[in-house]
């Protein structure tokens, strides 16, 4: 299966214009899906993967594979009709703030992570071991995580922006638990916003060869009032991560920082 085509495009327009592709909002990605009523949405599907039966390594499921774009950059909430995310009056506040200016304040878009569990418009690879599993992103800051296998968080985590995950098997699904989080990331470009009580539970599993599925669970008490769940599903592709440097050639961040002020100065 050749690479997304959005992300190919994307890079080929940004070789071509001398620049590297740099996260920033864009026409279409506001307002969020998830502030708009269901029946009034276009839908979009992600490409499937090859057919096969599911491949086992070690007495466990193999999560290991080249898996290709989920569909939620910009609203990890665009499976929720209007209203039905359980923000706080804080979240609901914030959220409505990023909205308005279009995302201005977005971290990534000054290459700062993504965190956990935002993801990019670009494939990731995984690396499994029995005591390892590393998850590789081609996007951000050509990134990585860590998945420590059967281990227990420290007891005095320093707080980060991917946070620290351990993981276990429970029958052909992986469980990640991940905390420890800093509380500058962002759900998605739209905007939802996390705290650093941010805790997040993945269940990882493949229903066969050519797919991975991912539900994440999000609690965070400061921004929502009850833990929420999401569902990715991510195709198995040919091929193997690109490079991408985020801050090579990168020419935007000062017109952002203009945007920013004018949006200041209109508060």
């Amino acid at each position: 299966m050749r690479r997304h085509l959005f992300s190919a495009l994307l890079t080929l327009a940004a070789i071509a214009a001398g620049v590297v592709p740099f996260v920033v909002p864009a026409k279409g990605q506001f307002p969020a899906e998830s502030t708009i009523p269901k029946d009034k949405r276009k839908g979009r599907k992600i490409p499937q993967g090859p057919s096969g039966p599911t491949p086992h390594k070690d007495g466990h499921v193999d999560l290991s594979g080249f898996w290709g774009y989920a569909g939620y950059t910009s609203d990890i909430a665009k499976d929720y009709d209007v209203g039905q995310v359980p923000m706080t009056p804080l979240a609901e506040k914030l959220f409505k703030e990023r909205q308005a200016n279009e995302g201005v304040e977005d971290p990534e878009a000054r290459c700062l992570p993504t965190g956990t569990p935002r993801r990019d418009p670009y494939p990731s690879k995984i690396i499994q071991t029995p005591d390892l599993i590393v998850i590789l992103f081609e996007g951000n800051l050509h990134s990585y995580r860590q998945i420590f296998m059967n281990k227990e968080h420290p007891k005095d985590l320093d707080p980060t922006w991917w946070g620290h995950s351990v993981g276990k098997w429970d029958g052909d699904n992986l469980i990640v638990d991940t905390a420890g989080f800093n509380g500058l990331t962002w759900l998605d470009l739209a905007g939802h916003p996390t705290s650093d009580k941010l805790h997040i539970v993945e269940r990882y599993w493949r229903p066969d060869y050519g797919t991975l599925k991912q539900e994440i669970t999000i609690e965070d008490p400061v921004m929502y009032t009850r833990p929420w769940k999401v569902t990715e599903t991510m195709p198995l592709m040919e091929g193997d991560i690109l490079e991408y440097v985020c801050t090579e050639n990168e020419k935007d961040a000062k017109h952002l920082d203009t945007i920013f002020d004018q949006f200041s100065k209109k508060k």
